[in-house]
């Protein structure tokens, strides 16, 4: 479904990706795990459009995506739940719920049908619908973001940090959702400084240090290896 090829991202003279090169197959979920500043983040920012590749490319369903704007990329089927949740404070619930459909808006019925699942995967947003994103409790924003990036009924969808900052009870009902998402038919890539949970929901697993891939393996595998044992599980 998704493949990255020798991937170089810039900011200014700072080399952010220094060559990453992955793939993401239909209904999989991929995680990609590392340290601060080891080049997640900016990998799906470059999906998504958000950073442009100096070199490279990104293919989904073999269409390029590296030189597309963002919101032709969401048309295609990408969808993205933001690194720090990135509601809109002074809207309502409602209201950033339907932001997500926003390439959907001939579609009334289906966009209607859509909300409603929502409601199902998270019952607490329903409770909130007049209320001001902003005034939302850090789990109840991650479950907004979550489901903004659904409404555009994506086939891919990029998780970045959903776990970050939340109280330990929210991220296992975060990655259970994932788990739920996933079985409902949508491609999954992670990415997660919480390396265990990560691994443990994930088919196969990314290692990301300076820019570089340096490790990739089925999940099992890596949550065995003594390298990310020791650098990323704590042991």
């Amino acid at each position: 479904m998704l493949t990255i090829s020798n991937l170089h991202v810039y900011y200014g003279a700072i080399r952010a990706l220094q060559g990453i090169s992955l793939e993401v197959a239909a209904g999989e979920i991929v995680t990609m795990i590392g340290a601060n500043g080891a080049g997640k983040s900016t990998t799906i920012r470059s999906i998504s459009g958000l950073v442009r590749p100096r070199v490279g490319e990104i293919l989904f369903e073999g269409k390029p995506l590296h030189r597309l704007p963002p919101h032709q990329i969401v048309a295609l089927g990408v969808g993205q739940a933001p690194e720090g949740r990135r509601v809109f404070a002074n809207m309502t619930v409602r209201e950033n719920i339907e932001l997500g459909a926003f390439t959907r808006y001939r579609h009334k019925a289906e966009v209607s049908a859509d909300m409603d699942r929502m409601f199902t995967l998270f019952p607490r947003l329903k409770e909130r619908l007049g209320q001001s994103a902003g005034t939302l409790s850090g789990g109840e924003q991650q479950m907004l973001a979550i489901s903004r990036a659904l409404m555009s009924r994506p086939r891919l969808l990029l998780l970045d940090e959903p776990s970050l900052g939340l109280a330990p009870f929210l991220v296992q009902s975060i990655f259970r959702i994932i788990q739920d998402i996933n079985r409902d038919g949508v491609t999954v890539l992670l990415v997660e400084q919480n390396a265990n949970q990560a691994l443990r929901i994930a088919n196969r697993g990314y290692v990301l240090e300076t820019g570089q891939v340096v490790l990739s393996d089925r999940a099992s595998e890596l949550l065995q290896n003594d390298q990310v044992r020791k650098a990323y599980l704590g042991e």
